[in-house]
């Protein structure tokens, strides 16, 4: 399929989870694997291409990516895609990319037992005035929380509160939309 395919998109949303790995779980230089639905490479590409056609441009987008990630490498197994990025790739999250002061504040907080919902609105409004909090009706997650300026960042987060702990996942616009919480 002959799309232009919003690889910027792509590498950005690399760098950012190559980087919430780092702030929870330390840097190391080593590859880190990334494992993407089908469903969600096509919303970060702008695309609404096939699995096999999503491999070729996956291995178009590693030459695309290569500097500054390194080498990247792309396996998949029916429409799940795991892309891997090389040691260079995470030393130059971790050397280049600068420090997330919200996320971190936010993955500290959330990892504090007793963590309830203030606890993590005030940690969003440390960093803008614009945060918008919904309650979701649903058995995965009890809010959604998110930046409506996307200011510092445009990702959708869905926190679940259970005795006194708080989980997150964190989406794009795009796939929080698609999976219709």
């Amino acid at each position: 399929m002959d799309q232009t395919l919003d690889f910027e998109a792509l590498k950005q949303g690399l760098i950012d989870l190559v980087q919430e790995s780092q702030i929870k779980v330390g840097y190391t230089k080593n590859a880190v694997g990334l494992y993407y639905p089908l469903d969600s490479l096509n919303h970060l590409l702008g695309a609404e291409q096939s699995a096999d056609e999503m491999e070729d441009s996956l291995r178009r987008f590693c030459g695309y990516a290569k500097d500054p990630l390194g080498e990247i490498t792309v396996t998949r197994d029916g429409e799940l895609f795991c892309i891997t990025i090389s040691e260079e790739g995470a030393a130059y999250v971790h050397d280049s990319c600068g420090d997330n002061a919200f996320l971190r504040a936010f993955i500290q907080q959330i990892g504090t037992h007793p963590c309830g919902l203030d606890d993590l609105l005030a940690v969003f409004r440390q960093y803008s005035t614009h945060v918008v909090c919904q309650k979701i009706d649903n058995e995965e997650f009890d809010y959604l929380v998110y930046f409506a300026d996307g200011r510092p960042d445009s990702y959708r987060y869905c926190i679940r509160l259970e005795m006194g702990h708080a989980i997150y996942h964190r989406f794009t616009d795009k796939d929080y939309q698609a999976f219709g919480f």
